[in-house]
């Protein structure tokens, strides 16, 4: 008779005394093959723990070690964004025949839903399972009508699994009692060395992709979606990240939108991020129609990760599963339009490799 296969699979609650935020509690949850600590406030990954080929355990998310940094202005370290991810020109949109304004807090744009958004809110926790291979956590909050002057109240949940197969699915449930805009993602940065290496020029990326969105100086889309063949956003075929990045001189480096060959109900392989020395990849699967690729342009080396490193420009990269930038004014771009009676209900999957 076959022997049952059991595994190390655990998950630990750790509150924090941090004076002024009682509520702080974070989640540890481990598989024996990896490890994933996710934050109720601002529903956080705040560290992904994985082997190289050589199985040395390294944190490969940009992240504090301390929790009360996470209070501090931050580049969004592994957070979720909303109520509306990524830019909305001039912070206005129309919805149902009347003209909504959100607070600009980027340029002239509307960023990862405004000043208080969702990665500022204590989230609440819902649901810890463990059933003995995979760990699921749930948390829920509550957008009231009005907040950042988005119409609705909106009932948001994400769930955080990590799976037996060393994936790490993220599950965005929403619904609301108006009509109202929802594009949700998570923010996490990954550098594959574990920040050893503080540029991901070596990285090599893959995206299922052939078109971007094209973007005017105040970057926001024009509209148009453009080729990737000979540009420097071409990578229908593994490229390092380094190879075209300061042909970008505008943006410092890579901050653009691409559009997904596939569009489908189920997640489907949008991506993937290789790094040759270490031998860690990551696949990405999304239902989402778009992926934003940053390359933290703006890193200053002002910033002491929880590697006990500084985090330096271009030292890691962000591969947000999104709706398209500024889709609310772009009626030839997938709609963000989310009407009551309806669910918004999207995932993304992570799953860490090594070759």
């Amino acid at each position: 008779m076959k022997a049952e296969k059991t595994y190390n699979v655990s998950v630990d609650v750790e509150h924090f005394p941090i004076q002024g935020y009682p509520d702080f509690i974070q989640y540890r949850l481990s598989n024996g093959n990896m490890e994933v600590v996710i934050s109720n406030y601002g529903c956080t990954v705040v560290s992904v723990t994985v082997p190289d080929r050589d199985g040395n355990m390294e944190n490969v998310a940009a992240g504090f070690s301390n929790p009360i940094d996470y209070f501090t202005d931050h580049p969004y370290f592994g957070c979720v964004v909303g109520r509306y991810a990524n830019r909305i020109a001039f912070g206005k949109f129309e919805l149902m025949g009347k003209e909504y304004s959100l607070p600009v807090n980027n340029g002239l744009n509307h960023l990862h839903g405004g000043v208080d958004g969702f990665n500022r809110k204590f989230w609440e926790v819902r649901d810890v399972i463990n059933d003995g291979e995979n760990i699921t956590v749930s948390f829920a909050y509550v957008s009231s009508d009005g907040e950042e002057g988005y119409p609705g109240n909106l009932n948001v949940t994400v769930t955080y699994q990590l799976t037996i197969d060393k994936q790490l699915i993220i599950r965005y449930n929403a619904t609301t009692d108006q009509p109202t805009i929802v594009n949700l993602t998570n923010h996490s940065y990954f550098n594959l060395t574990g920040f050893k290496n503080p540029k991901v020029y070596d990285h090599l990326l893959k995206i299922n992709s052939s078109r971007y969105t094209e973007k005017n100086s105040n970057n926001i889309p024009t509209g148009s979606l453009l080729p990737v063949n000979d540009s420097p956003f071409d990578f229908s075929n593994f490229k390092p990240i380094g190879q075209d990045i300061h042909l970008l001189t505008e943006d410092k480096g890579y901050d653009i939108n691409f559009v997904l060959n596939e569009q489908t109900k189920e997640a489907s392989l949008a991506a993937e991020l290789y790094e040759p020395v270490s031998g860690r990849l990551i696949k990405l699967f999304t239902n989402k129609p778009g992926l934003q690729v940053y390359t933290a342009n703006w890193w200053d080396g002002t910033i002491s990760g929880s590697q006990g490193t500084t985090y330096r420009q271009h030292g890691s990269v962000a591969l947000e599963t999104q709706s398209f930038p500024d889709a609310p004014n772009h009626p030839n771009f997938p709609g963000t339009v989310l009407l009551p009676g309806e669910l918004y209900e999207t995932e993304t999957r992570y799953q860490f490799l090594t070759k």
